[in-house]
């Protein structure tokens, strides 16, 4: 039986490119701003520490805003969270671009973090909202693609406009989210559905806290790290476990007094497949992200090129994560969990010999041997990233779209803080080792980025036996397809 809102909404491809572009610029903004902080530090007269504020100060607060973004989205409507959001992001943007000081660039930053964060989880939702079956994989194949590519070409999209603008062009990286998201806003007042929020309108105050508590003594220490922080307040790591431990117990308390918990323990426990899927993504991405960092380090100090052609030299990750995100949402209902496999383990396959490549072949000649690597690497992460989000959020309740979506994306930004912190910081100190061996210390590196996604690909294995011993004791036809066609809807 299909409810009246069960029907497809006829805009709903057209509406599906607003939202990615809107993603695509919250996403490009925390890698995009990296190759930019030397002219920075240099207009605006900045220390190093504050400066970096600018990258770090808007990862935390996009991490800090999702899953509660995400309920509010769920209880409010998320075509009105993401037009706000989306208008408080251009404002932001263009704030960021006229900063006159690194002081109010910084709070500028921030809210803009806290803007793109609550972006970020109405993409998901809305995909859940819009889409049913096969047209489901395929609309988070290309939101997948979105998240991959964002990351991936962040350098060379900020080391373009750097070349095109001038040392000074800093502010146009800001100032470029403003003429497209404003079309974007257009665009969604007249596109996005208009859907009776699922919720009745109340939060989970005490939730919000804990939650943020605990994310913010976890994600501290690694923003704080170039500056020694790891070493001042390491002691908020437990005191973050053991604020999330809290943030459980209440869930479940709240959820046990039928109320409305800001995130429901029912995702994990009773959700197929949504544990599993943010448990391997918060690990892909401790690797993913923090090999970034690592290769416009070896590329830029090691070998002397611009921010540009640093940019350039990763492109080929890029293009075969863009290609081979569309095609595998495609392709996830027929292979389900073995398409992550195969990703994970040709992602690591391709980084793992761009490591080796960068360690043994001469500085002059490293990047274009590496390029076919590369090329390998992105057609794995292509192969994960989309697939990833398309089993975590696919039987995941529609009234509960955006926290579930918010939460994979925290987990996600966990990993990714994790990474830039660890892989960057393991590079410095093998370079102050072995007296300068930029090869040396971007082979080991991204070597243990590659370890790190050793770690999802068993998660993934683990995954995938379960389910094909799943099939095979599951009994009748009919009631395999039932149940598929139940965890679409």
């Amino acid at each position: 039986m299909h409810r009246p809102d069960d029907r497809p909404d006829p805009n709903r491809w057209r509406a599906l490119w607003v939202t990615l572009v809107a993603g695509f610029m919250s996403l490009l903004d925390v890698t995009i701003v990296a190759v930019a902080l030397p002219s920075m530090q240099r207009g605006l007269h900045a220390s190093v520490a504050s400066v970096q504020w600018v990258v770090s100060g808007y990862a935390l607060a996009f991490a800090l805003t999702l899953v509660t973004a995400g309920r509010i989205g769920d209880a409010f409507g998320r075509r009105r969270v993401f037009l706000v959001a989306l208008a408080a992001f251009v404002a932001c943007s263009a704030a960021a671009g006229a900063a006159p000081d690194i002081e109010l660039l910084v709070i500028a930053r921030l809210a803009q973090g806290v803007a793109a964060g609550s972006l970020a989880p109405q993409n998901s939702a809305l995909i859940q909202q819009m889409f049913r079956g096969a047209e489901r994989g395929r609309a988070f194949g290309l939101f997948g693609a979105t998240v991959g590519v964002s990351s991936a070409v962040g350098p060379v999209v900020g080391g373009l406009i750097l070349a095109l603008a001038g040392d000074g062009g800093w502010r146009w990286i800001f100032y470029v989210n403003v003429p497209i998201g404003a079309l974007a806003f257009l665009l969604g007042l007249r596109l996005l559905p208009r859907v009776a929020p699922g919720g009745r309108g109340k939060l989970d105050p005490v939730g919000v806290v804990l939650l943020g508590a605990g994310i913010l003594a976890l994600m501290l220490p690694l923003v704080l790290a170039e500056g020694g922080g790891l070493g001042r307040v390491w002691w908020l790591f437990p005191a973050g476990l053991l604020l999330l431990v809290a943030f459980v117990r209440w869930e479940r308390r709240v959820a046990r007094r039928a109320g409305q918990p800001l995130l429901d323990p029912g995702l994990l426990t009773e959700t197929r497949g949504y544990a599993t899927g943010a448990g391997l993504a918060a690990l892909y991405f401790v690797g993913f992200s923090g090999v970034w960092l690592v290769f416009a380090l070896f590329f830029q100090n090691g070998v002397g090129f611009s921010p540009l052609m640093s940019g350039l030299a990763v492109t080929p990750f890029a293009v075969g994560s863009a290609a081979a995100a569309a095609v595998a949402g495609r392709l996830v209902d027929r292979l389900g969990r073995l398409l992550t496999v195969c990703g994970l383990v040709a992602v690591m396959l391709g980084l793992g010999t761009t490591a080796l490549v960068l360690w043994l072949v001469p500085s002059d000649r490293a990047a274009w041997i590496a390029a076919p690597a590369l090329l390998v690497g992105g057609l794995g992460s292509g192969c994960v990233i989309s697939p990833n989000i398309t089993m975590t959020l696919r039987e995941v309740p529609v009234r509960m779209a955006g926290a579930a979506g918010g939460a994979l994306q925290t987990g996600q930004r966990l990993g990714a803080a994790v990474g830039t912190a660890a892989l960057p910081g393991l590079f410095y100190l093998t370079l102050n080792a072995t007296h300068d061996d930029y090869h040396q210390a971007v082979a080991l590196s991204v070597g243990t980025g590659v370890a790190a996604m050793l770690c999802a690909l068993a998660v993934a294995v683990l995954d995938w036996r379960r389910d094909r011993s799943g099939s095979a004791r599951r009994c009748p036809p009919e009631t395999s397809h039932s149940h598929t066609h139940a965890g679409q809807g």
